[in-house]
């Protein structure tokens, strides 16, 4: 909304005035259309006055005929107005000039990167070794080589199965596939041992190929052989093999949590302010005082590039602090709520580590008194093929 006030006062905006018994209606239907109104001051019940785009203007007439409103233009505001208030001015062409000079010379440069396709790789990862190859805000068009570029990106980066770069404007729109790094796999005909990924006691054993060196009921460390790869044959003597098959072992998950009985949590009241700051390329100006009126709070912060069109972005950036206050209150709990919050916050912990929850075999609580706080311990006992391919090194 702040973007398209500003825009406004570039493209040119009307101050109007509503006047009906349906006033509220009028807004209201405005809203739903997404007609921007701004600076609203209601001096009398059946009378509003307010700031309209020129081009949301075009729109009201149907809205004000719908709700038997009176809508009258006070006044013409932005630099389109301005302009032809001075027209007659040498100044005017002067300034009309130098605009149209510096929207032609920034247009030689790239002021935005957007990065798409990225899941697993941080886009600023990849914006740093855009900026290392040439490719970097500011950098001038015709200075930057995308083949060369995507080419040292790609010997560099296993992780990429493929980089496009295209420049619109003076936006440089960079797409990724990420490549799927699967591990190393061995070949049928090289040897290789089936060892342990983690400890745990050991369920099945089931050897397609090699020879199982555990049992049921065997206790394993990560690590140790499972099924070797070797045969023993009376007549052909020991052979090494490929060794393949299936190993499975109860392994365990465990997460410890504490949760006091009395807590002391930050909690956003209704009190927020908003600071602004304007950045023109590497230089910012703060529109504020550095300092929050509040003692404790939260920080959002949203940045918004300017662009005149789609993919004609200008090295102008708004950038908007948003300062929510926090209030400290002292939350008091049970031995048993304390108790479930712990052990709620656990589970959500093991959660996040198990792919499959069908293959939890069982759930042990352990939990303590301590210190007016409770001390919990959830353990998972989860049913996983453990085995995995270790080459043989002679």
């Amino acid at each position: 909304m702040y973007i398209k006030i500003i825009l406004s006062y570039i493209v040119g905006f009307l101050r109007i005035s509503v006047e009906g018994y349906f006033v509220e209606r009028f807004i209201n239907i405005c809203i739903s259309k997404n007609i921007l109104l701004w600076k609203t001051k209601r001096e009398k019940t059946t009378f509003v006055k307010a700031n309209i785009s020129i081009k949301d203007f075009r729109r009201i007439s149907s809205i004000a005929k719908q709700t038997k409103c009176k809508v009258k233009i006070e006044a013409k505001k932005g630099l389109p107005f301005i302009f032809n208030k001075y027209k007659k001015r040498k100044i005017f062409f002067v300034f009309l000039f130098i605009i149209i000079a510096l929207i032609i010379s920034l247009s030689n440069f790239i002021w935005n990167i957007e990065v798409e396709g990225n899941q697993k790789i941080p886009t600023e990862e990849i914006l740093e070794n855009l900026k290392q190859e040439g490719l970097d805000i500011g950098k001038f068009k015709g200075s930057i080589d995308t083949k060369k570029i995507i080419d040292q990106i790609r010997l560099d980066r296993n992780d990429l199965a493929w980089i496009g770069i295209e420049i619109k404007g003076t936006n440089a729109v960079v797409k990724v596939v990420e490549a799927d790094l699967k591990p190393e796999i061995l070949q049928e005909d090289e040897y290789c041992n089936i060892v342990a990924t983690k400890p745990g006691i050991i369920v099945k054993v089931n050897a397609v190929n090699g020879t199982p060196v555990v049992k049921e009921g065997d206790v394993i460390k990560q690590g140790a052989v499972l099924i070797a790869g070797w045969l023993e044959g009376k007549y052909t003597g020991t052979r090494y093999v490929h060794a393949n098959g299936v190993v499975q072992a109860k392994v365990w998950y465990s997460q410890t949590e504490k949760v006091g009985l009395k807590e002391q949590k930050n909690i956003r009241t209704e009190n927020v302010e908003n600071k602004y700051s304007v950045k023109l390329n590497n230089f910012q100006i703060n529109l504020y005082k550095t300092l929050s009126k509040f003692e404790k709070y939260d920080t959002i912060i949203q940045n918004k590039k300017i662009k005149l069109f789609s993919d004609f972005y200008l090295p102008i950036e708004i950038i908007k602090i948003t300062n929510y206050e926090l209030e400290e209150k002292e939350e008091e709990h049970t031995l048993e709520e304390a108790k479930e919050i712990a052990i709620q916050r656990a589970k959500e912990s093991l959660d996040k580590q198990i792919a499959d929850k069908e293959n939890i075999l069982n759930t042990y609580i352990n939990y303590k008194e301590n210190n007016n706080e409770v001390e919990v311990q959830v353990i998972y006992e989860v049913l996983e093929d453990i085995g995995t391919k270790d080459k043989i090194v002679f």
